[in-house]
Parts: C-alpha cells; structure tokens; sequence
C-alpha cells in the first residue's frame, strides 16, 4: 500500500465515521452540548507571546511510524508540556490510524491552563461542532484535502465558534488556497501526506511566501535544537512538535533543549516514565 492510498482510506473512514457520528447523534443534538461550553481559550495569542512558540503534541500512532512508544498518560505528558514552556497543546484526535479520540482532548484540556488545538482530518462542519463541545480552542484544517469553497465554510464556522483555525499548507497551491480567504495562522507541514517524505526545505521555501501579519508554524521533522534554529532563521513564529516528545523519556527536557533553554537532554539517568511499568502508567488518566 502507497502512502497516497493510505491518506485516501483515512478521508474514506472519516468520511464514513463522521455519516455514523451523525446518526448516532444529529446535528441539533451535539448543538446543545455547546451552550455549557466556556469561552476559548485565546490559542493565536499564546503562539506570539514568545519570539518563538511551541506546539506539543499529544498522539499515540501514525501510519508512517505505527503505534508510539509512549509511556506517559496524557495527563502526565499535558502537564510536562506545560511546565516546560509550551505555548500550546495539539491533541491527534483520528482514531483509525492515529489511535486518537476526541476524549483526550477534552482530558488534556482539563489538565493545564493551555489553549489546545484538535487534529484531525476535518471535512465536514460536524466535526468543528464536535470539537467545540470536547472543549477544543482551534481546529487543525488540511487545505489538501478540501475543496476551497469547503474551506472557506470550515473557517467561517470555526470563526462562528469562538475557535482558532490553522490552516495546514504542503506546497504553493496549498498556499494560494489558503490565501484564498482570511487565514490568521498558516501551518506549514514539513511532511508530504501523499508520499510521507520530510524536509524542512518545505518551510524554507513558502515561509517567503507567506504575506505578513499571518502567524506562521512550522510542523513535522523536527527534531534538535539545530532544526529549531534553522527554522527560526527562516522568520517562523512557531513550531508543531510531535513524536520526539511523545517517544522521548523526558519530554520536558526535550522541550528545554529544542528552545534553547538548556544543553541536550541526558537519557542515560532513569527517568520517572523508564522507572515505572507501562501498566502504571494508563493512557486515559
């Protein structure tokens, strides 16, 4: 099976997920859920309180790398983003081939103090609606793989919610897309959903395309403090980071050493997830 394949079968099954969500809850239904829903949290803000942000990302697999060795809890890895300066928190919320649920967000959310963005493969406005009432303060929309018309409705509604929308972007035509309407953020996904490969020549290359005053992160591939600044050179306000802080033994420490905060992170030492047994440690908690 091709990568392309792959992204293909996880639009089928949202596609297929999202038509029994709706029928196992209607629209109007999921609607009232929102009326207890507080105020979202500001999650454009908090990427331009520093010169430059941090996405921590909380996923438990994904079809290039299969299932992670993930051994804290979600809110074991929520509060350890926090305390080590992430700006915010992405939850990978697809539950096929990423393992994900719309449940961790709202856990994570719960944890910390932090605006949180729910990522997912959103292509249907069912799916903003479900995010806000899991307590989502933005919504992750990939403009490959919707129409511009669709993305536009998508960012209206999103906007309607009270949530911030990132628009994800892989190439110029992605771009032009997304410059197409009113795009307050532009992630720039150093990976190709279609073939999988990665290279931060991919933020190097639109970064200067981006017009100003559009914040701007850059996701995927990133991995040491040398990424980091290379990205920071090329003028990117933030950076999305996933699976070397879920698969690192210390991910507070390996938030310090990609902002700079201190020298490489040491793993010869047991760390409190190396000391405990997986079975201590359940996912949902």
């Amino acid at each position: 099976m091709t990568p392309g394949n792959i992204l293909d079968e996880i639009i089928a099954s949202t596609a297929e997920a999202v038509t029994e969500r709706k029928r196992l809850k209607p629209l109007e239904t999921l609607k009232r859920e929102l009326v207890p829903v507080n105020r979202t949290r500001d999650f454009a803000a908090a990427l331009l309180k520093n010169e430059l942000s941090l996405i921590a990302e909380i996923k438990r697999a994904s079809p290039s790398r299969g299932v992670l060795p993930v051994k804290l809890s979600i809110a074991e890895l929520a509060t350890a983003y926090a305390t080590a300066g992430a700006s915010a928190i992405s939850v990978v919320t697809e539950p096929e081939y990423f393992l994900g649920g719309l449940s961790y967000l709202t856990l994570a959310k719960k944890t910390v103090d932090l605006p949180v963005l729910c990522k997912d493969f959103i292509i249907d406005p069912y799916q903003i609606y479900e995010a806000r009432a899991c307590k989502a303060d933005a919504v992750l929309l990939i403009a490959s793989i919707l129409g511009s018309s669709r993305l536009q409705e998508l960012l209206d509604l999103a906007a309607d919610l009270d949530m911030a929308a990132l628009v994800e972007v892989h190439n110029i035509r992605d771009l032009e897309k997304a410059l197409s309407g009113p795009v307050k953020l532009i992630g720039i996904n150093n990976r190709d959903l279609s073939t999988f490969n990665v290279t931060l020549e991919t933020t190097l290359s639109l970064r200067p395309l981006v017009p100003a005053g559009i914040t701007v992160i850059s996701e995927s591939g990133i991995h040491s403090g040398k990424d980091v600044e290379i990205l920071r050179r090329a003028g990117v306000n933030a950076i999305l980071v996933g699976e070397s802080l879920v698969t690192s033994p210390d991910p507070a420490g390996k938030i310090a050493e990609l902002l700079g905060k201190r020298p490489e992170a040491n793993t010869s030492n047991p760390t409190i997830a190396e000391k405990t047994n997986d079975r201590d440690r359940p996912w949902l908690r």
